[in-house]
């Protein structure tokens, strides 16, 4: 039998919420399933059979081990072939937060499902690059009554969650701004709209209304805008700079508050012309 999800967790201070009602495990898995075949950032293995040896880790050491933070960040630096920490910490950052957000937003989008990924329950296992494998062996969940107001649950989930003490650990290790760590979580936000166009178009209107949502609630408020050229063609403009340009290799970003307004546009009518006979959109 499922455990329930400790309400205190997931329910306002009044009481529980009425548009929150607990899933099953099997529905949670099903889910999981579909939305991991959109891509790795979206996979979260839910194998009740799969042995999980001792490198795989609990979410919560990724923010409680600060060493081990810190190595990790040297490795990322070394392998981007920048000395500055905190360029390092910042590109860390954004694809742990990509990684955090694809698999939660995803569901909500396709199934109005809230997956609880639990930092305590939920386990991890170092990888030298790429996405990072994640394991819910018992998955629980939420189902969303109300469409409208599922963003508050997913921002708890995902920023109050396993944001937050990531950002505050990542703030031990190097001296970089609050508001460019919640910059890079709004751009990772933003970015899964184009991930998802390619598999699961359907999802791109749902995804695109709960992530407006997000973008206005606490620390990712004013972080930046999304903009919506053409019909279900998404390009987000962030307010701050994840400082990728400091990269020997490095540019700006697509979404970079540094870029021209004029080179902006020019590339969001070039990756338009692309969409009608190619990709959906570049970022």
């Amino acid at each position: 039998m499922t455990p329930p999800l400790p309400a205190r967790r997931f329910h306002g201070e009044g009481g529980p919420s009425p548009w929150l009602r607990p899933a099953g495990a099997r529905a949670v898995a099903g889910v999981m399933a579909e939305v991991s075949a959109i891509g790795p950032y979206f996979a979260v293995s839910t194998e009740a059979g799969e042995t999980a040896g001792p490198d795989w880790r609990p979410l919560t050491a990724l923010h409680s081990d600060i060493g081990a933070l810190r190595a990790w960040t040297g490795r990322v630096g070394r392998r981007l072939g920048t000395g500055e920490t905190r360029v390092a910490a910042s590109i860390l950052f954004q694809g742990l937060a990509a990684r955090f957000w694809s698999p939660v937003v995803g569901a909500v989008a396709a199934r109005g499902l809230l997956p609880d990924l639990d930092p305590a329950r939920v386990r991890w296992l170092p990888a030298a690059s790429g996405p990072l494998p994640l394991r819910a062996a018992r998955p629980t969940g939420w189902e969303i009554t109300d469409p409208d107001r599922a963003a508050a649950p997913v921002y708890r989930a995902v920023v109050t969650e396993l944001l937050e003490p990531l950002a505050l650990a990542v703030q031990e290790v190097t001296g970089i701004a609050p508001r460019l760590l919640w910059g890079n979580a709004a751009s990772a936000l933003a970015g899964i709209l184009p991930a998802v166009a390619p598999e699961r178009p359907d999802l791109v209107a749902p995804a695109a209304s709960l992530i407006r949502g997000l973008l206005a609630l606490g620390v990712l408020e004013g972080s930046g805008d999304l903009a919506e050229p053409a019909p279900d063609h998404h390009f987000f403009v962030r307010r701050s700079c994840c400082l990728y340009y400091r990269l020997p290799a490095g540019g700006m970003c697509g979404d970079c508050v540094l870029l021209p307004p004029e080179v902006r546009h020019g590339q969001w009518a070039q990756a338009l012309r692309q969409a009608e006979t190619g990709p959906f959109m570049e970022r």
